[in-house]
């Protein structure tokens, strides 16, 4: 659904993270998990996070991911599209807010931040999420 010229990668190592732990920078080196999570971070030009919402929050291996590069920078100031994908529009809010205040940590450009309702919008509505994503990577780079 990604709009032409855009090339969509999908991340699907979150899992591979070690728990967080800063020590680990310290006494090196940096293990080759968060070392191809932080590449994959640092070559994108903008990110999507679809997450789903557990126990109010952000599911714990996202906030990881994210903890383990607050401190390396790889999302300072990144264009960053979060959304859920749920069955009635109130789900997933409590997430996303969760998710929002994490990102804030990185001054991430956020864009969207509701969720998107599987049902006969869907198609439209993550388009158009993806396109005001490539919009506001688009204006950052400017």
């Amino acid at each position: 659904m990604a709009p032409d010229g855009v090339d969509v990668v999908i991340f699907d190592g979150l899992r591979d993270l070690p728990l967080f732990n800063p020590d680990l920078e310290v006494a090196g080196p940096v293990p080759p998990a968060v070392q191809t999570w932080r590449r994959a971070l640092a070559g994108s030009d903008a990110v999507l996070i679809a997450t789903p919402e557990y126990g109010h929050s952000l599911p714990g291996a996202l906030k990881n991911g994210i903890d383990w590069a607050i401190g390396s920078g790889e999302l300072e100031r990144k264009v960053v599209a979060i959304t859920a994908s749920t069955k009635h529009p109130e789900r997933g809010l409590r997430g996303l807010a969760a998710l929002r205040d994490t990102l804030l940590a990185v001054s991430a450009t956020i864009v969207g931040g509701e969720p998107i309702v599987r049902g006969a919008t869907f198609e439209a509505d993550v388009r158009a999420l993806l396109a005001n994503l490539v919009d506001a990577a688009h204006a950052a780079a400017r």
